[in-house]
Order: structure tokens, then sequence, then C-alpha cells
């Protein structure tokens, strides 16, 4: 893995579908991600983005190249051992929330951590309730909740195994634009607060440009990266060899 470099992609394709239906989906993805970073990723339906964030989080599997993140080639690992570093290392935050329905918030955000067998799950789940808003909310269930308060069920329950990764697939697509700014802000807070790395797919242009680093991709290639200006008006173009 390439130094400082928490996600390293080298030659990355994915094709999906069966037979005649089969599309190449990622075509040739090189990219470092740095350790400690927030980077967007944008371009139209269909380019890839999200693809690209279920192969960094381990949920897909690369055809070809090579996948390694927060040090581990993900490759040859079963399913079992994904499912075991995705919940040592890397937290997920969907735009439909996922939370279980016939589980309490405090029982939502505490699943991760009674799967790895902490017995501290439900206490640490509490903290992480309280800290996006919600120690008012724990003893709900998601039908008794708005999608922000949702959001911020599965804003805890992504950030309550102290991951090194953060991603996020259009975290407010679902949300108003308020709302949808509160989730942003705790995420931001959060990567800023716990040094961990995040990865944001969205179609919102303002909001891939509060990160350090806006990736855009076009038909399962990288077609821009750039970092966030320094200052007004400009911005640095990064090499670009997929």
């Amino acid at each position: 893995m390439t130094d400082g470099a928490a996600i390293d992609l080298k030659d990355v394709h994915l094709s999906l579908g069966e037979g005649a239906g089969r599309v190449h989906i990622l075509k040739g993805i090189n990219l470092q991600i740095e350790a400690g970073k927030a980077v967007g990723l944008v371009g139209p339906s269909g380019s890839g983005k999200s693809t690209l964030l279920m192969v960094m989080a381990g949920l897909e599997r690369s055809d070809q190249g090579t996948v390694v993140v927060a040090g581990a080639d993900l490759s040859p690992l079963s399913e079992d051992e994904l499912a075991q570093f995705r919940g040592a290392n890397v937290g997920i935050i969907f735009q439909s929330f996922h939370l279980i329905p016939n589980m309490t918030a405090l029982e939502n955000v505490a699943v991760p951590l009674e799967l790895a067998g902490d017995r501290q799950a439900f206490a640490k789940a509490e903290r992480e309730l309280t800290a996006v808003g919600l120690a008012h909310r724990l003893h709900h269930y998601p039908s008794q909740m708005s999608g922000g308060e949702q959001q911020r069920v599965a804003v805890a329950r992504a950030l309550v195994v102290q991951p090194k990764i953060l991603i996020a697939d259009e975290p407010t697509g679902n949300l108003d634009d308020t709302t949808g700014t509160q989730i942003v802000d705790l995420m931001f807070k959060a990567q800023r607060a716990r040094g961990m790395t995040l990865v944001l797919v969205t179609h919102d242009p303002s909001l891939a440009e509060q990160c350090d680093r806006m990736i855009r991709l076009r038909s399962g290639e990288i077609e821009e990266d750039r970092l966030r200006s320094t200052t007004p008006g400009t911005s640095a173009t990064l090499g670009v060899d997929a």
C-alpha cells in the first residue's frame, strides 16, 4: 500500500450481470486515498460511483486488480473474513438508512458491537446516540422517528465501532435541505475529530466541494481528480491514470 494511503486501488475492473446483459462498470480504476482525508465521489448516474464505494467497503469483489483498504488486501478474504474486516475497520451510511425496524435506536446502534462480542455494546451505543443528539430517542423504533432522526441513528451505528474509514452513499438523498445539512455537519465533525478517512458519494457538487478532494467518475473511469481550493477560484488537479 502506498505510504499514508487508507485506500489503495490498482487497475480495478468490475462487471455486473450475466451473459449478454453483463456490463463493465469499473474500468481500470487506479486510486489512492490518504488516511484522514475526506473525498467526494461525483458523476452522472451509472458512472460507477456507488459500485466503487462498495468495492472499497468489501461489499463487491473486483474481477481484476488489487484492493487494499486499511492495510488489508481484500481479494483473498472469505465472506466471513470480509464481514469481520468491515466490522473492525469500516463504517457505512446508506441513503435509505437500513435500520432494523423491530429494534429500537439503541438496539440498532449496538448491533455491530454485539456481533463483535463487545460487552459494553449498549453503553457505547448510548454514548454515540447522545453525541448525535438523540439521547431522548434511545428506546424509539424507526417508525417512530423522522427521516433525519433515522439517519442520525445510522450515523451513530457507523461510528460506534470507531472505524478507520467512514463510507457514505448519498447520505442526504432522502432528506430535506436543512436536515441534510445537519447530517453532513455531523459526518464532517466526526471525521475531523476522530481522524477518520471519509469517502462520500453525492450528486451535490457543493457537498463534494467541502471535501479535501473531489473525484469525478464517468463511464467507470476517473475523469477528474482535484484537491479542494485553498484560494477562491483556484483548484489543483491531480494526475489521472485510470
